[in-house]
């Protein structure tokens, strides 16, 4: 019943910070929007300008990557805002009076921000779509599997970030860094036998082979699919023992209560 509670309590939370700071939740995606129609429109220039075929399915590739990279940026970039505004407003450290323990809290949230920021890349997922003309493949029994998987890096990562928003609290230039290093992820070609080892790449051209190519899940190289579940587990596991490390050093250095 304490999870269920917590669960509601976080729930409400952050449907009343949506509402209440909507002006900056447009803000953030139309900006993404805005990013991704000139990078479209450009590459529909340069397509229109060359006669040869060498931009085959980018426009699909760029749609697909810009689903997971805004489910990336809002995944890893979650957990560590919220860590560092509850430092700005002094209840960081109420949080580990709650029964449910800080990371419960943490780990509740983390899902609450997925589920609601997935409905919202839902939406700029047909934006995008609407916008190009290019309707892909949009088989949910296989997509969510996929980018659940996908997603595990991209969240290790953010446990990462939100254990040093605990030890440095400002660390918002730093996410610029971490997006740029997402959007390499992405473009690095996922066959390369290094870049499988990326967080988002394999995962990534599994999701595109299902959406531009109508592939189903099952049709996938089981191997495939288990380097990519093993990769965002790897990624995962490491950001928690950071995460630990760092919420540690935090305590020790007392510096849960100051900003």
């Amino acid at each position: 019943m304490q999870l269920v509670s917590a669960l509601t309590a976080i729930t409400r939370r952050t449907f009343i910070m949506m509402g209440r700071y909507m002006f900056n939740t447009v803000s953030v995606l139309i900006s993404i929007y805005m990013v991704f129609c000139l990078a479209f429109f450009g590459m529909k220039a340069f397509a229109a300008a060359s006669p040869s075929r060498a931009l085959d399915g980018t426009f699909e590739g760029t749609i697909v990557g810009f689903f997971i990279w805004t489910l990336a940026v809002f995944g890893y970039s979650g957990l560590s805002w919220e860590l560092i505004n509850e430092a700005q407003t002094g209840t960081l450290e109420q949080l580990y009076l709650s029964p449910n323990g800080f990371k419960r809290l943490c780990t509740l949230q983390v899902v609450v921000d997925f589920l609601v920021n997935a409905a919202v890349a839902v939406v700029f997922l047909f934006a995008m779509m609407a916008t190009t003309g290019r309707w892909l493949n949009l088989d949910a029994a296989s997509i969510a599997p996929l980018v659940i998987v996908t997603l595990l890096g991209a969240y290790g990562v953010g446990f990462v970030l939100g254990g040093l928003a605990l030890v440095f609290k400002r660390i918002q230039s730093f996410f610029q860094i971490v997006q740029f290093a997402f959007v390499g992820c992405l473009v690095i070609p996922w066959r390369i036998a290094w870049a499988r080892f990326l967080p988002l790449s394999m995962g990534n051209g599994l999701i595109y082979r299902v959406m531009a190519e109508g592939k189903r899940l099952w049709q996938l190289p089981a191997a495939d699919v288990l380097t990519a579940l093993a990769v965002g587990v790897a990624y995962l596991a490491v950001g928690l023992a950071i995460f630990s490390a760092c919420e540690k050093a935090a305590k020790n250095r007392g510096l849960l209560g100051h900003y």
